[in-house]
C-alpha cells in the first residue's frame, strides 16, 4: 500500500496558530530564542510547549 502524502500537512500540525509566538514574547525573547531555550535539555517547560518549539524549528528551515 502506497501512503500519499498530504499537501497541507502544515496547516493540519498548527492547531493553536500563534500559541507560541506570544509565549515566546511572553518571555521576552524571539521564536527562534525560545525555542532554543524550550527544547534545551533540563527544560522545565511542558510537552505542548515542546512539541510546539519543534514544529517552529522545523518550519524555520522551509524559509531559508
Amino acid at each position: 500500500m502506497v501512503r500519499r502524502r498530504k499537501k497541507n500537512w502544515i496547516q493540519d500540525a498548527i492547531k493553536r496558530p500563534g500559541a507560541f509566538t506570544r509565549k515566546a514574547k511572553k518571555a521576552g525573547q524571539s521564536v527562534s530564542a525560545y525555542a532554543a531555550a524550550v527544547t534545551a535539555p533540563g527544560s522545565k517547560a511542558s510537552t505542548l510547549t515542546k512539541q510546539q518549539a519543534n514544529l517552529a524549528k522545523t518550519l524555520k528551515g522551509f524559509n531559508n
